[in-house]
């Protein structure tokens, strides 16, 4: 095991808060002394089915303990999935089923393991004993906290201030969470900046059932490509992790400079000293910083697809973006079409826009082409005969053959 210092320098590497850091120490040192590694746990709500690189920054900090040798617990929260982390909402959220929670938790268990050592990895459903809890155990828990206390959260406190509905189950997630700490015994908790108050809980919880309070270490929220809000599918500014390889590769290359070295210290599995080294050569020119971000964008791609999957996306990268060519795997569309159809609807049909509406943004942004021709109409109309490639932004292609 690496020593004490060792540790304390990548545990602590891109993180926010660690409350508290003598507690950290008192708890690898004890133990280093009997051999006995230390609980990790990170909790994640399935609530989407796909995750994206903002998700991985806690995978990744979990695999920094994975490697230093610490237990490892991946929670997914498929009870207090279905209640909805209130965390940062202005109003109250959908509940999701039982069905969309297990079919998102299988599919977040496929794309951890991307990350983390599936040998090494423990994956919990916190289920296992919340659903156990009775009417008498969660009127317990509540007596836990005040409503004063609860409301001193911002988001809470926003929407009580501004007449919004606060429903009695939203106050509940905080606790259970919490306990999720005291059922798993955990030593260590991460979790992002906006979730402090709800691994705080755990701590406090910790006390009150006679168990040593766990460290709790926060992270980022990891920005996302245009370097401002934080990494979200609905701002469409994210990479998300089943992404093809092209298109993680060109994300990660579309980065800003500024940001790249970001990325570097919360995804990258380089050390510090390697990331260090990088800044002083792109500092002193001595490296280009798109050459850098090449190397970025070749780690990341490798991660969630394969080496040479990721060779082969910065070739397609070199070929498409550089050379002015097409991707060797451009997608072919066939339309029956035999009238004249709009723009906006065939970039719709070829799966290039997500609707007619962002077709006709695209289209207004100069941002489609049509054999290498940029079209400013968005009341232009295609004649269905022979066939036309479509290119949409920077990444996106399409072949449509008519007929």
């Amino acid at each position: 095991m690496a020593s004490i210092e060792e540790q304390l320098e990548l545990i602590e590497r891109g993180a926010v808060d660690c409350i508290s850091r003598e507690e950290l120490i008192k708890k690898l040192k004890r133990s280093e002394e009997t051999g006995i590694p230390l609980k990790v746990k990170a909790g994640f709500d399935p609530t989407a089915p796909d995750l994206h690189l903002g998700h991985t920054v806690l995978i990744q900090k979990l695999k920094h303990f994975q490697d230093l040798g610490h237990d490892v617990l991946f929670l997914i929260g498929d009870f207090t999935g279905m209640i909805g982390d209130p965390t940062g909402k202005s109003e109250t959220r959908k509940a999701l089923t039982v069905e969309q929670v297990a079919e998102n938790a299988e599919s977040y268990k496929e794309q951890v393991f991307k990350i983390l050592d599936p040998e090494k990895t423990q994956v919990v459903f916190n289920s296992a004993w919340l659903s156990k809890l009775t009417s008498i155990d969660m009127i317990k828990l509540a007596s836990q906290l005040t409503v004063a206390r609860m409301l001193e959260r911002d988001d809470f406190h926003n929407r009580f201030e501004s007449g919004k509905p606060i429903s009695i189950h939203e106050f509940l997630y905080p606790l259970i969470q919490g306990y999720d700490s005291v059922a798993m015994e955990a030593d260590v908790e991460l979790g992002g900046t906006d979730q402090l108050f709800n691994v705080l809980m755990g701590r406090d919880l910790q006390r009150s059932h006679g168990q040593e309070p766990q460290v709790v270490l926060t992270m980022p929220l990891l920005e996302g490509l245009d370097g401002v809000n934080k990494m979200s599918k609905s701002l469409g500014n994210y990479i998300g992790i089943t992404e093809s390889a092209d298109d993680i590769y060109g994300k990660v290359l579309s980065l800003s400079d500024d940001l790249m070295f970001r990325y570097f210290a919360l995804l990258s599995d380089l050390s510090n000293k390697e990331i260090d080294d990088l800044k002083n050569k792109v500092e002193t020119n001595v490296l280009h910083p798109k050459e850098v971000k090449k190397q970025l964008a070749r780690e990341l791609t490798a991660r969630f697809h394969s080496v040479e999957a990721a060779s082969a996306a910065e070739e397609n990268f070199e070929k498409v973006f550089q050379k002015g060519g097409v991707p060797d795997d451009l997608p072919e569309m066939r339309c029956a079409a035999t009238a004249p159809i709009a723009l906006p609807q065939l970039l719709l049909d070829a799966g290039l826009v997500a609707s007619t509406s962002e077709g006709r943004r695209m289209i207004k942004q100069s941002a489609v082409s049509i054999d290498g021709e940029k079209v400013a109409d968005m009341k232009m109309e295609i004649q269905p005969q022979g066939e036309i490639l479509i290119k949409v932004g920077k990444r996106r292609f399409s072949k449509v053959v008519f007929g």
